[in-house]
């Protein structure tokens, strides 16, 4: 359009913004977009939240080991914050299921206060619903769930109680890369049954020495080497343009070596280091699988991880796995998932002086409490992250985690403000990501960047919502990440309310440029 209408149209969007400078979001009192005419900001109108059912305790909660040893132990105080995490649910649902406040329960779950009245003791056990079998107090007016018991669907070999052998990792390794789909359902669970087992049994399982003495060829340290660093471009492959196609050649270097396994000859510490590639190939092939949009089948690849790594004695490598299993909970409305994943992680390598591991963990669970609702616990995981990634990097930290730095770090915060509804915060961490961040991990700048645009226009800064739109749709150009995709589509998708905006405007018909071009090719 000519400059001058352009011009005019722009002061007829300020005099509009003078207008409605004081408008806030009426669910979670943020400022609203100057030009958003809806009364809800843009997070909240996405996710419907403020239709709130009344909360319940999930049945499969009950069957969880650690809630059932809480409540044996009479330990109410990590009772609740188990059955809250386990559950999906805030302390304001807590709150109104049991009859006390939330501010009793955050102190109970702390530590700082005891519920010792046993009438409100009754009524805390009744409100939640715990089955009567649990506790040894009567529970007479007891909401017990008419919910059947759920039996973990794991198939033979894929059953995580039973001793951890070469042969049940290659079995999981077949059912990741070359199963059925009904062989990934009788391997996992829905109901998050199989998380709780797999993290129980990595924690605690002894797994067998890897060796075999077998005629044929023997496994040498100059393939382990070239197979290591196959896995090793794939990773980097991924950083840079995206995962694409690397699903299928990940698939393939597991096959291959899963066939090492079976074929060739080799000790005991050599069996140690082919279990490390595999653990660590499995987990890259699983983040594959889960960025190029696919949800179901990426935790058959974890858990098979998880085997390899407790084979290969590098409890490092199952913290990896963990990380990137809190990465699908929080992504796929499971974020207490990622709480449990990542601190039991943490739990296992506080010891090993691994400053970047731990940073990395950190920012996963602080996703999941962010996800959840706990502002003052995801802060708190936050800040603790920044001061281990200043320490720097130390001889123990893995060769495989690169890209934890400080614009990381800003990043991981900007999201977690993001989904707690403070877009002001999450600007100013999203601008000091986009100074630290290395410039050669695209999809990281462009999820990062995506999340920028969404922090500014929800904020009410319309045209620097904008003017990183279009920075997102140059990386969208380069990048084949269904993940990014998905991105790039919510940030579009929030801009069609205001495309009077000329600001809109040109992100949009850009957008739809791109599209129609994608199209033809």
């Amino acid at each position: 359009m000519p400059a001058p209408e352009r011009a005019a149209r722009a002061r007829s969007g300020e005099e509009r913004v003078l207008q409605q400078a004081q408008r806030r979001c009426d669910r979670c009192g943020c400022s609203l977009s100057q030009y958003n005419t809806d009364t809800l900001c843009g997070a909240c109108a996405r996710s419907q939240t403020w239709v709130r059912q009344t909360p319940t305790v999930p049945g499969s909660v009950w069957f969880d080991p650690d809630v059932r040893g809480a409540l044996a132990a009479w330990d109410l105080g990590r009772a609740s914050r188990l059955i809250r995490l386990r559950g999906g649910l805030r302390q304001e649902d807590m709150a109104e299921l049991t009859g006390l406040s939330q501010a009793f329960l955050s102190m109970l779950e702390s530590g700082r206060r005891r519920l010792t009245n046993i009438d409100k003791i009754v009524e805390f056990l009744t409100g939640l619903g715990v089955p009567a079998e649990l506790v040894s107090l009567p529970l007479p007016h007891a909401r017990v769930p008419a919910v059947e018991q759920q039996v973990a669907e794991f198939a033979g070999d894929a059953d995580p109680t039973l001793p951890w052998t070469a042969a049940r990792m290659v079995a999981a390794l077949d059912t990741a890369v070359g199963g059925s789909a009904m062989d990934r359902r009788r391997f996992l669970t829905a109901s998050g049954v199989a998380l709780t087992a797999f993290v129980n049994a990595w924690d605690t399982a002894e797994a067998d020495p890897l060796l075999r003495a077998a005629e044929g060829s023997r496994l040498t340290h100059d393939l382990l080497d070239g197979l290591q660093r196959t896995t090793d471009v794939l990773r980097t492959m991924d950083a840079s343009d995206g995962s694409g196609t690397l699903t299928s050649l990940g698939d393939r270097h597991l096959q291959f070596l899963k066939h090492l396994v079976e074929e060739t000859s080799y000790d005991e510490a050599t069996g140690r280091r082919l279990a490390a590639i595999i653990a660590d190939t499995a987990t890259q092939t699983g983040w594959f699988v889960f960025d190029s949009g696919d949800r179901e089948r990426p935790l058959s690849y974890l858990y098979a991880a998880l085997r390899a790594a407790k084979a290969s004695q590098d409890v490092r490598l199952g913290a990896g796995a963990l990380s990137y299993i809190a990465i699908h909970g929080y992504s796929t409305g499971a974020p207490h998932h990622a709480v449990t994943a990542a601190q039991r992680a943490r739990d296992k390598i506080k010891k090993l002086g691994t400053p970047a591991l731990e940073a990395m963990l950190l920012t996963r669970q602080a996703r999941g409490h962010a996800k959840l609702g706990e502002r003052q616990a995801a802060l708190a995981a936050l800040g603790r992250a920044a001061e281990l990634c200043a320490q720097g990097r130390s001889e123990h930290d893995p060769h495989w985690l690169y890209w934890i730095n400080e614009g990381e770090i800003h990043g991981q915060a900007g999201s977690c403000y993001l989904d707690l509804g403070d877009p002001r915060n999450a600007v100013a961490s999203f601008t000091k990501a986009r100074e630290a961040l290395n410039p050669a991990d695209h999809r990281t700048r462009g999820l990062f960047l995506s999340r920028a645009a969404t922090a500014h226009i929800e904020h009410g800064d319309l045209e620097a919502g904008c003017a990183t739109a279009h920075e997102v749709l140059d990386l969208a150009a380069k990048l084949q990440s269904a993940r990014f995709d998905n991105h790039v589509t919510s940030m579009i998708d929030q801009l069609h309310p205001i495309a009077h905006s000329p600001y809109a405007q040109d992100v949009l018909e850009r957008r739809s440029a791109m599209t129609e071009s994608g199209s033809r090719t």
